[in-house]
């Protein structure tokens, strides 16, 4: 008999939608070279083009604004590098005038680093704090803003809390200084309501493989007149901003995931939310003195992170996995580092607690018989290894949410 196999760590990555799947199996004979002239090439083209429209559609933005890249990642980076062009000397180094960079201290590692590589070039830059819940100390963010911010870029849905950050207000101040706005929607793009308009961001990036999509295949929304360059320099692709053959398959695999991802979002926020919540009911009543962390209700509607003082979340992951649960200790990008996760260190958990703190991101997929195993099986494991644990008592922790 097949071991039962619960998988909660939809943020790190999805699943192919089977509708995905299937279409991207009959677009296997899209084989034209997009860029081609010829009849095969023009049926490519095409095809890319809707797929470009279904990705602008789900955030608001049109088709001509939404760029395709390999994913979060390369979008991010090009953000980064193109205000580092647009402020810097032939050698990279800040010229005068604009220079300052301000950025969170919860990013994704990808926005971290390319933030502290600028920073090494000469730039000024700023990490703001977070409170407790992980949402940006807009005190500090205001001290800090000025004339000579060029860039402000705030996640908007933070991959190992689920927090949601109040990015409307974050751009409305960074334009009032004439700053350019850019927010990393990776994790939210898809799960709750996002629009460009709305939010007056001059950058979002987006990522196929978390709605059920493909991965390796990304888009970036510029706003119209906002300064952009090549990261990969080539060909004439993407209006000359992103050069290199098409991603034929993956690129229509991701506009089939963002037209399903569109179709279904209310649906998406109210069922899965009403999953991690029960979860986290679940685990609050059967397993004594735990944490949730992120904020209580500006929160993604899969996401639930939670601390297990007196046990080691390596340990935790393991015992799970044998009993067929999969989830994560935080972002899928940092499983290799020994290091506490740098989001609730951030968020003042500190490296005990965060040390033992699981992240379980729910789906499509995910039922409520599932999330029952869940909390059936998951509080043994926490008093087995609390038990062996070399720690004299369990640290009490702060209230919970409720």
């Amino acid at each position: 008999m097949e071991k039962r196999r619960i998988y909660v760590d939809y943020n790190a990555t999805t699943p192919l939608n089977n509708a995905v799947k299937a279409g991207m199996i009959e677009d296997f004979e899209i084989y034209g070279n997009a860029s081609s002239m010829h009849s095969s090439g023009r049926h490519a083209h095409a095809r890319l083009e809707e797929a470009r429209k279904a990705v602008g559609d789900l955030i608001g933005a049109p088709a001509k604004t939404v760029i395709f890249t390999s994913g979060g990642s390369e979008s991010n980076n090009t953000v980064f590098q193109a205000i580092r062009r647009l402020a810097s000397d032939s050698a990279g180094k800040p010229l005068g005038g604009r220079t300052e960079i301000i950025t969170t201290a919860i990013e994704h590692p990808c926005v971290l680093n390319s933030a502290a590589y600028l920073k090494s070039l000469g730039f000024t830059v700023y990490f703001l704090p977070v409170d407790q819940y992980g949402k940006v100390k807009m005190d500090e963010y205001r001290k800090v803003l000025s004339e000579k911010t060029l860039l402000v870029s705030v996640m908007m849905a933070n991959n190992e809390i689920g927090t949601i950050q109040d990015i409307k207000e974050i751009a409305e101040l960074a334009k009032a200084a004439g700053a350019w706005m850019h927010t990393d929607a990776v994790q939210a793009a898809g799960k709750i309501p996002v629009n460009v308009d709305d939010l007056k961001v001059d950058y979002l990036t987006m990522s196929g493989h978390k709605i059920y999509g493909p991965k390796g295949i990304g888009a970036l929304y510029v706003r119209p007149g906002s300064p952009l360059f090549p990261l990969i320099h080539g060909g004439h692709q993407e209006d000359g901003f992103r050069a290199g053959t098409y991603n034929n398959i993956g690129i229509l695999g991701y506009g089939k995931a963002a037209e399903l991802a569109k179709k279904n979002l209310e649906a998406y926020g109210r069922d899965i939310r009403v999953l991690r919540n029960q979860l986290r009911d679940g685990l609050l009543a059967k397993v004594p003195n735990i944490t949730i962390n992120g904020h209580p209700t500006d929160v993604l509607p899969n996401t639930l992170n939670v601390s297990f003082p007196g046990a080691e979340g390596e340990s935790i992951l393991l015992g799970m996995d044998l009993n067929g649960i999969e989830a994560s200790t935080g972002s899928a990008c940092a499983s290799g580092s020994l290091e506490p996760s740098h989001v609730l260190m951030a968020v003042g958990v500190g490296p005990e607690l965060a040390h033992g703190s699981i992240r379980f991101s729910l789906g499509w997929g995910v039922t409520k018989e599932d999330i029952e195993y869940i909390i059936d099986t998951v509080p043994p494991i926490i008093a087995r290894f609390r038990a062996m644990s070399t720690v004299s008592s369990v640290p009490t922790v702060p209230s919970v949410q409720s």
